[in-house]
């Protein structure tokens, strides 16, 4: 478990450094550094993942960073990046720093890092560590498939392979992560198969459907259909139930297949969901946090915040000190904490106060006519 996070000449920060807790939410202004504190871990997971190995900018993981002189910060006194970790005990450190090669126009940083220890979440293998990034595939009638080992098999950045690892679980091709943990259960059912965990999660969170998710015979390929509970048609193709449920399914099934010590990193939970689900879904991350996996979320709605508030004073399900929220504004970042009743510690200027604003203007415009 990352309590605190370092960063040294990465794009926008010279210096800065952010507490994490099991939940850490990242939110505020466009262009404020949230991606930045995103990439900073993916870069210190390419590093770790591949020990001595150059660091690819561009291709692993969705990263699209560029040249290695974009990714300096324009101040930096050396030609290096710095990414600092501490872990849960005092003495827990790792570091790693990425210079950048004598061309700066190269697509690759040089990693010169410690070892990874065992408490580095980052540093787990095959779906124990999973990022999701915000462009998530939308509806397809087919999905790819990996061909690595299926214990290796996550759901992929982009929720690619969200079929095969249900697939694979259905017919029991592999042998860890076969059920859901007892605490990331629905409290409707009692299987732990990770495709009814998931339909029941999906439910509440997005609409009352049904999964089926198959290996296509022959190609190279995978489906899921869903089903419309009550309805008498038995599949229906992804591109007839919207968005959300594409959007969202990964992000579930991700959350469920997890084990303690695992790391979950995803940007804008929210996508193409409606409010009612946005906050079901802040609700259900916070459970996942709770329940000992690092999660990390950086997101534009205050729906999904407040559902992470509610599993801290409702649920119970995530106590009060395992959740901390950054705020980043056009100049500097703040970090906000909260209590046991869902009470933030301080509300800065620009954070989620829109709506404030906006139905203060809309009162006004009233008074004037």
């Amino acid at each position: 478990m990352i309590r605190s996070l370092q960063i040294e000449n990465l794009k926008c920060f010279k210096a800065a450094r952010f507490d994490m807790r099991p939940l850490t939410v990242l939110t505020g202004v466009n262009g404020g550094g949230k991606s930045t504190v995103l990439q900073s871990l993916l870069l210190a997971r390419a590093s770790v993942s591949a020990p001595g190995q150059a660091v690819l900018l561009n291709g692993p993981m969705g990263l699209t960073l560029g040249e290695a002189r974009d990714v300096l910060n324009w101040a930096a006194e050396e030609p290096s990046i710095g990414v600092r970790l501490e872990g849960p005990a005092d003495g827990d450190r790792w570091a790693c720093v990425l210079a950048l090669p004598e061309d700066e126009h190269a697509l690759h940083l040089n990693p010169q890092c410690d070892p990874a220890p065992s408490w580095l979440g980052i540093g787990r293998s095959g779906p124990a560590f999973t990022y999701l990034c915000a462009e998530r595939l939308g509806p397809r009638d087919t999905l790819s498939v990996s061909a690595d080992e299926p214990e290796l098999i996550g759901v992929g950045v982009r929720g690619e392979f969200i079929a095969q690892v249900l697939a694979l679980r259905e017919t029991r091709a592999v042998q860890s992560r076969r059920a859901v943990r007892e605490e990331l259960r629905h409290p409707d059912v009692e299987s732990p198969l990770p495709r009814l965990q998931a339909e029941a999660w999906a439910s509440d969170i997005i609409r009352p459907i049904r999964i089926t998710a198959q290996m296509a015979v022959g190609i190279m390929a995978s489906t899921v259909r869903f089903a419309e509970v009550g309805q008498a048609v038995e599949q229906v193709r992804p591109m007839n139930t919207g968005f959300g449920v594409s959007y969202a399914l990964p992000l579930i099934v991700a959350g469920l297949l997890t084990e303690p010590g695992d790391f979950l990193l995803v940007e804008n939970p929210e996508a193409h969901l409606h409010p009612a689900g946005q906050s079901r879904l802040g609700r259900f991350l916070a459970r996942v946090a709770g329940s000992g996996v690092q999660v990390v979320i950086e997101t534009h709605s205050d729906h999904v915040l407040n559902g992470a508030r509610l599993a801290v004073a409702q649920d119970r399900s995530l106590p009060a000190e395992d959740m901390i929220a950054h705020y980043f504004g056009h100049e500097q970042h703040e970090p906000i904490g909260i209590n046991g009743q869902g009470e933030l510690s301080h509300w800065p200027t620009g954070f989620f106060d829109q709506i404030e604003s906006d139905l203060g203007r809309l009162a006004r415009a009233r008074r004037g006519r």
